[in-house]
């Protein structure tokens, strides 16, 4: 009875693993269409307000142009920013993937991330722009390895990644000059607090507002440029690692006076007010609101960010310009004040926005074809301005 009784088990045993495994064969995702065309799976991190990419002109012709079927899964930046370390923990790469990942992730998981280089000649369309942008092509080198593949965003990004702005309404109104030191900077800040310079009749003024005190884009740290301390604090790049060159030198600002005179300022400007306490705990849709606010009303002062309207809104954008670098003081000599330098991370947005390919991924054949034709003339203005001819024209002429 016992022999039967074991026998019975191993019997039952087996058949849950065979159903196990017929299961697993089941639910294995399919590489082709119901019409035999190749599938190509992308996920794609966007911004909420952006159109559903399966919605678009340009996948119907990306999908012309392969002669697959593209399937998109899409995640907000909020929501990758969660998952991102624990699926690739998993192993859970797509396809493609379309600015999820950076080079330093690449070297954490270098057998998820193909090697581009050897299949550039099935994509000469990215082969030319290699050729054409060397920079381009550097930084997305690791050794002998292409890991992922940037994108090119035009002349019109080759500019700095952190801005300083300032209401010039306000100083107007107030008949305040620009600020050109630390000390001229917060007097400013402190008339900004008191004077009621957006007219409303109530103590809500933020004279400077920040997002954090951290060492990455948008960073009130880059007030280190008024000490000659270049920073490049986009990208991921060696300036957020605390690194900069002095006259061909390699240092570190982590040790620096620069660093404590910044954050001691910064400290001074908090402990009266003029930045607000909750900035290292509070979310962005705080700050925003304080930005942005209402689309009527300015509150901010004074801010760092990439452009007018990106920090402010259209409707308010208008009344905020650029601060050239601060110097420390009166006495700091011109020479000596630096501009933070992040152009080339904010052209080709090398370690935010590349694209990569798991090299496990079924219908190689096809991925390569549609990042070829992403790279292609018509497809790339798409890709960028939005699809043709719905957003954009195609009046000849490239």
């Amino acid at each position: 009875m016992a022999r039967r009784s074991v026998r019975l088990l191993a019997s039952i045993a087996a058949v849950a693993t065979m159903a196990t495994a017929l299961t697993a064969c089941g639910n294995k995702q399919a590489t082709t269409d119901e019409n035999g065309k190749p599938i190509v799976n992308i996920l794609v991190r966007r911004n909420v307000t952006d159109h559903p990419m399966q919605d678009t002109q340009y996948t119907k012709d990306l999908e012309a142009a392969c002669d697959c079927t593209i399937k998109w899964q899409e995640v907000s930046d909020n929501a990758w920013g969660q998952q991102k370390s624990a699926k690739m923990a998993a192993g859970e790469f797509p396809d493609i993937g379309l600015s999820l990942f950076s080079m330093v992730d690449a070297a954490k998981y270098s057998t998820y991330f193909e090697d581009l280089k050897p299949h550039l000649d099935k994509m000469p369309n990215v082969k030319k722009f290699l050729k054409a942008q060397p920079g381009a092509a550097k930084y997305v080198t690791d050794g002998t390895k292409i890991a992922m593949l940037p994108s090119d965003r035009g002349k019109g990004y080759e500019v700095s990644g952190t801005h300083m702005f300032i209401n010039k309404t306000w100083l107007d109104k107030l008949g305040l000059q620009m600020p050109t030191t630390w000390d001229e900077l917060e007097n400013v800040l402190d008339a900004f607090k008191t004077q009621d310079p957006n007219g409303n009749g109530k103590a809500d003024e933020v004279p400077m507002n920040i997002r954090s005190l951290g060492f990455g884009l948008w960073s009130p740290l880059a007030l280190m440029n008024s000490e000659g301390v270049v920073t490049s604090f986009m990208g991921g790049g060696a300036s957020e690692q605390g690194y900069y060159v002095d006259n061909g030198k390699v240092k570190s600002y982590y040790t620096s006076d620069a660093l404590k005179d910044v954050v001691s300022y910064l400290h001074g400007l908090m402990a009266k007010g003029l930045i607000p306490k909750d900035v290292l705990t509070r979310d962005a849709s705080q700050y925003t609101s304080q930005t942005v606010s209402d689309g009527k009303t300015a509150l901010t002062g004074v801010s760092f960010g990439w452009s007018n309207y990106a920090e402010y809104g259209n409707a308010l954008g208008d009344q905020y310009v650029t601060l050239p670098p601060l110097k420390k003081d009166a006495s700091t000599p011109d020479s000596q004040v630096k501009w933070d330098y992040s152009q080339d991370a904010c052209r080709w947005a090398y370690s935010g926005s590349g694209l990569t390919v798991n090299p496990n991924a079924a219908n190689q054949d096809a991925i390569y074809k549609v990042i070829d034709a992403m790279y292609g003339e018509k497809l790339s203005v798409a890709g960028f301005f939005g699809s043709i001819p719905d957003i954009v024209s195609d009046d000849g002429d490239h």
